[in-house]
C-alpha cells in the first residue's frame, strides 16, 4: 500500500468517526429534549352524562331545561382539578362533547366552543333528544390523541359502558385513562365495566357542582333587564372586585394565585361571578366575551401590585 492510499483509508476513517460525533450528538440532543418535554393531559366530558348527572345531584332533575349549568364555570373547576391531580403535567384542551340536531351548535354549546382551550364535538340529537354518535366521537379522538403520543393522561368524564372501547384503545398506546364521575344520590351512574377498565377513578360530590348548577327560577337580573355593558365597564368591575379580594386575602394568597394565571380557582372564578352581577345588575351567564373581560379586569389589576 502506497502511501496516499494510506492517506486516503485515515481520511475515510477520519470522517467517519466525524458522522458518528455528530450522530451521538444529536441524538443527545434528542434525548434531552424528551427529558424535558412534560407530560400532557386533556378533559373529555360527555355533556350528556354531566348534564344529567349534576342536574340529578344538585337539582333533583335530568331535564336540562328545569336547570341552568355554568358550563364557563365548571370548565374552569375541572382545568383546575387537574392542574393539582396532574401537578407536572400541562394542559391540551378540554374537549366538551355533546349532541346537537343537524350537529347546529345551539347558543349554548357556541359560547362554550369560544372559550379557550376548549374544543367542542357534536354528535346528532334524536327525536327523542338522545345523543347519538358521541361515544364514536371520544373514542376517535381519545385512540388519535394517545397513538400520536399527543397525550400521556385522559380525564374523561362519563358513564356510558360504550365507553369501554374508548379506554381501551387509548391505553393500547400508552396513555392512561382516569374516570371523574358525579355522585349519585342513588346507587351508581357509571357502567360497572367502565370502572374496571380505567387506570383510576374519582368522584366529585355535592359540594364541588353546587356553584355551578340551579333550578330556573326568576333570575335577579335578566339580561335583558338592562343595557349590555361594555367589555372596558366589565374589566373595571373586575378590577375592583380585585382590590377587595387582595385586600381581604394579602399577597399571600396572590402570591398562591399568580401561578395559575389565566385560570382561577373554581371557587375564586365563581365569587367572581357572582359578585360582578351584583355589581352590573346584569347576567354574565353564557355571555362568555363579557366573563373574559371581567377575568382580564381581575387578573390586571392583581400583577400590578405583585
Amino acid at each position: 500500500m502506497n502511501n496516499d492510499d494510506h492517506d486516503d483509508d485515515h481520511d475515510d476513517h477520519a470522517e467517519l468517526s466525524a458522522r458518528i460525533d455528530r450522530t451521538n450528538e444529536l441524538l443527545h440532543r434528542m434525548l434531552a429534549e424528551v427529558a424535558k418535554t412534560p407530560s400532557t393531559h386533556a378533559i373529555f366530558v360527555d355533556a350528556g352524562y354531566l348534564y344529567a348527572a349534576a342536574g340529578r345531584l344538585v337539582a333533583g332533575t335530568e331535564d336540562r331545561r328545569s336547570y341552568e349549568l355554568d358550563a364557563e364555570g365548571l370548565i374552569e373547576a375541572l382545568i383546575d382539578k387537574a392542574r393539582t391531580i396532574f401537578a407536572d403535567s400541562r394542559l391540551l384542551r378540554v374537549y366538551w362533547y355533546d349532541g346537537a340536531r343537524r350537529r347546529i351548535h345551539t347558543i349554548e354549546q357556541q359560547s362554550i366552543a369560544e372559550l379557550p382551550d376548549v374544543k367542542v364535538r357534536l354528535g346528532n340529537l334524536n327525536a327523542n333528544n338522545q345523543q347519538k354518535g358521541v361515544d364514536s366521537l371520544i373514542r376517535t379522538d381519545l385512540e388519535s390523541l394517545a397513538r400520536h403520543r399527543a397525550i400521556s393522561d385522559a380525564a374523561l368524564i362519563g358513564g356510558d359502558e360504550d365507553l369501554v372501547s374508548a379506554v381501551e384503545a387509548a391505553q393500547g398506546y400508552g396513555a392512561r385513562v382516569h374516570l371523574w364521575g358525579i355522585e349519585a344520590p342513588e346507587g351508581r351512574n357509571q357502567a360497572e365495566p367502565l370502572l374496571w377498565e380505567v387506570d383510576s377513578q374519582r368522584t366529585f360530590d355535592l359540594d364541588f357542582f353546587k356553584p355551578y348548577v340551579a333550578r330556573r327560577t326568576a333570575a335577579s337580573y335578566e339580561a335583558s333587564a338592562g343595557a349590555r355593558p361594555t367589555r372596558e365597564d366589565v374589566r373595571f368591575v373586575g378590577a375592583q372586585i380585585a382590590a377587595k379580594w387582595l385586600a381581604a386575602r394579602g399577597r399571600e394568597a396572590l402570591v398562591e394565585l399568580l401561578p395559575g394565571h389565566p385560570y382561577l380557582p373554581g371557587s375564586v372564578d365563581q365569587d367572581l361571578l357572582v359578585e360582578a352581577e351584583g355589581l352590573l345588575q346584569y347576567s354574565l351567564r353564557g355571555q362568555s366575551e363579557l366573563r373574559r373581560a371581567l377575568r382580564d379586569g381581575f387578573w390586571e389589576h392583581l400583577q400590578t401590585q405583585y
